[in-house]
């Protein structure tokens, strides 16, 4: 925004460069993948938030609604298309890889090129979700629906199937009240439903419904 560049653009660049980066890491470095991650998007925010004016601050930190036009929704599909491909392409290998990854050497598996393929598409997940959700809040998107896979379920496919359905949940929920009550009073305390709070208060309790369910 401060250099007149278009915000999703420069997200992408940010990201392809920290990508990389953080791939770098994990190679010479004693570094998991989490921790990178957590590094570079923190000092990203940080940098991020020091260089947005501050008319445009909160837009960036925490999303708004724009139309989307049928370019940019057939490259949404596709790009999403490519994720899900991706996960259900190398589910086993990521998994053997995360758990062992020299097992996963002598099985034949370049964990190295493979950490750089999950680093691409979890990159693009971030992507999709800055333009609604802001780089504040676009992580709970990814974290959120995870946990409650996680706590309802007992098998992989079953994990996958539930956490995408928790996520367009959310966002269809979310949506629906940003639209139609995006000031809601209560008593006197007046809530701002915007799209992106909306879509992680509707995730957050779903999570908190999911830890009623007692694991097995």
């Amino acid at each position: 925004m401060l250099l007149k560049v278009n915000p999703l653009a420069g997200a992408a660049t940010a990201l392809l460069l920290g990508t990389i980066l953080i791939w770098e890491l994990q190679k010479r470095a004693t570094m998991t993948t989490d921790v990178a991650i957590g590094v570079i998007f923190t000092a990203a925010l940080a940098i991020g938030t020091v260089l947005t004016p501050s008319e445009d601050l909160i837009e960036a930190l925490f999303g708004g609604f724009q139309g989307l036009t049928l370019l940019w929704f057939v490259a949404g599909v596709l790009a999403v298309s490519v994720i899900i491909a991706f996960v259900l392409a190398f589910r086993h290998k990521l998994i053997l890889s995360l758990f062992s990854p020299e097992l996963a050497a002598a099985t034949g598996v370049n964990v190295s090129r493979l950490n750089l393929y999950f680093l691409l598409v979890f990159s693009l997940t971030v992507l999709l979700g800055l333009r609604f959700l802001g780089s504040l809040l676009v992580g709970a998107l990814i974290i959120i629906p995870a946990a409650i896979g996680r706590q309802l379920t007992h098998t992989l496919t079953a994990f996958l199937v539930m956490s995408s359905l928790a996520s367009v949940l959310s966002v269809l929920i979310g949506f629906s009240i940003s639209r139609f009550y995006p000031h809601l009073l209560i008593g006197h305390v007046t809530l701002n439903l915007t799209l992106g709070p909306a879509i992680i208060a509707v995730a957050t309790v779903l999570f908190l419904m999911s830890l009623l369910r007692k694991k097995t």
